[in-house]
């Protein structure tokens, strides 16, 4: 992945998943990156496992803000009003992590699975709607974000809604 890359991955298998989500956070952070995981505590925790296992240090890299983990649900309660994605409190809540990210300068790699908790709920609309706020704040911010969807999920949405949400992607893959 490059800068500003948005990529969208629909997904079979849990330890699959984690096994890639593991392989684009570490990668960048081996390389001195940064990253911010918006995941599940059952992902953070599976991530942080694998992460540990190539011998990186989680307490060193959160204590200088490389490694930056938040609740997707209360990040989304920051900027959903009525059930709708705001873009200017996204913009200001996102924008606030990647300045803590950057730290000095720092590229920064991300994981949202912000997205993928409104789609399990039937949010279909609004999952669209953040997609596309993530897909100008990756643009402008120069960032490399991944977004995850369960295929159990994915497939029982609307063709119309899967179709938008591929199209706020600069890459789609399965796996």
């Amino acid at each position: 992945m490059r800068d500003g890359d948005h990529v969208c991955q629909v997904y079979e298998s849990e330890p699959a998943f984690l096994d890639s989500l593991t392989g684009f956070i570490g990668h960048g952070l081996w390389n001195g990156e940064a990253a911010v995981l918006i995941a599940t505590a059952s992902h953070v925790t599976g991530v942080e496992a694998r992460l540990r296992e190539t011998g990186l240090d989680l307490a060193h890299l959160r204590a200088d803000d490389r490694l930056i983990t938040l609740s997707p649900e209360l990040t989304l309660a920051q900027f959903m009003v009525d059930g709708w994605p705001q873009a200017d409190r996204f913009d200001a809540v996102i924008s606030q992590v990647l300045v803590r990210a950057r730290g000095k300068g720092r590229r920064v790699r991300g994981f949202g699975e912000m997205v993928a908790l409104l789609w399990e709920r039937g949010e279909y609309a609004a999952t669209v709607r953040l997609e596309y706020l993530w897909q100008k704040l990756i643009e402008r911010e120069q960032v490399q974000v991944l977004c995850s969807y369960p295929r159990k999920s994915f497939d029982r949405a609307p063709a119309s809604s899967r179709s938008e949400i591929t199209a706020n992607h600069t890459h789609a893959i399965a796996g």
